[in-house]
């Protein structure tokens, strides 16, 4: 059986979760530079195939609680430390997708997909 053109939508924005996520955890961040972090992980994925957007947020306040009293001013990115939101567009599918902490992992999900 073929996969259907909003199952492949789907795949796609698999792929951009698994790069997103792959490719920057572990990267040093902190309050400070968190901004900066966000656009360069926006930047990186709107560049792959049918990303039609991402919006990244950096938690600054749960780094910045993490950092509290710790000697150095930076931790490690991970899933608990930020929220994504993506739109894939796939041959007139649209996926609509998200990330975000449930308990302690980070969960992505398909939100939407239209046809």
């Amino acid at each position: 059986m073929e996969p259907t053109t909003p199952q492949e939508a789907c795949f796609e924005a698999g792929i951009k979760f698994g790069t997103l996520y792959h490719q920057f955890a572990g990267t040093p961040v902190s309050p400070a530079s968190a901004a900066s972090l966000e656009t360069a992980m926006e930047a990186a994925i709107e560049n792959q195939p049918f990303c039609e957007s991402v919006t990244v947020d950096v938690r600054e306040e749960e780094l910045a609680a993490e950092l509290d009293g710790r000697s150095a001013d930076y931790t490690e990115l991970t899933g608990r430390f930020m929220e994504v939101e993506m739109r894939i567009d796939y041959e007139g599918s649209t996926v609509r997708t998200s990330m975000s902490m449930e308990g302690d992992y980070p969960r992505m999900r398909v939100e939407e997909v239209v046809e």
